[in-house]
């Protein structure tokens, strides 16, 4: 297959995309945080599948990975990373705990991980839905106890000659003026970044704006 092109407008578009589900995913978060919330698209990249697999397997060792998937219309999927210092820092904001001690996970942190990765992926792909008119949910996210690459056949196995286009999106929130990062990895398959350039290109042709005052 090959790789798609994109223009550096429509990579805009994509992004602008993008920061309206993501600040519906931040005032979302913000409820648990309990503190202002801000998240951003720096980066946009078509990459190998081997260059992803290497950039998550960077991070499997000292982070915590989190694993929603996209489906419907479009074949993706999200990774929230969480180190150790972000686990402690959330397990103290969110669930008022002292002395966190680094480790193994109880069951209240994971149970924690898991629902900010379903609130933030969630919102995500609802306003990816709303503006692109597509039929898209977030499946249940799961922390996966094997290597990474098995967790993301679906994709990976089921369409070998794609290219996945990698958001790499940073989550931060404020809480007694200490900022906690958060690595987002948001991924789609080829054929899904196909769809989107057509609806983009769709709404540019006809002069119809994609995203309206309301959004």
């Amino acid at each position: 297959m090959m790789e798609p092109h994109v223009t550096e407008l429509e990579r805009d578009i994509i992004k602008e995309i993008l920061n309206i589900g993501l600040a519906r995913a931040a005032d979302s978060f913000a409820a648990i945080a309990k503190d202002k919330v801000m998240l951003k698209v720096p980066d946009i990249q078509v990459i190998e599948v081997k260059e992803l697999l290497n950039l998550v397997a960077r991070y499997e060792d000292t982070h915590v990975i989190i694993q929603s998937d996209i489906k419907g219309d479009f074949n993706g999927a999200t990774l929230m990373l969480f180190s150790e210092e972000h686990i402690v820092r959330l397990s103290e904001v969110c669930l008022s705990m002292i002395d966190v001690q680094k480790g193994e996970l109880s069951v209240m942190q994971e149970s924690l991980l898991l629902e900010i990765s379903n609130i933030i992926t969630g919102a995500l792909v609802t306003q990816l839905a709303n503006i692109l008119k597509a039929n898209i949910y977030g499946s249940p996210p799961k922390a996966p106890k094997n290597h990474i690459a098995d967790s993301l056949k679906d994709i990976l196995v089921q369409h070998p000659l794609f290219q996945p286009m990698v958001f790499t999106v940073i989550t931060q929130f404020t809480h007694n003026y200490k900022k906690v990062e958060l690595p987002l990895l948001l991924f789609f398959d080829t054929n899904t970044l196909l769809k989107v350039l057509d609806i983009i290109r769709t709404f540019t042709v006809n002069k119809n704006p994609l995203i309206d005052d309301e959004h």
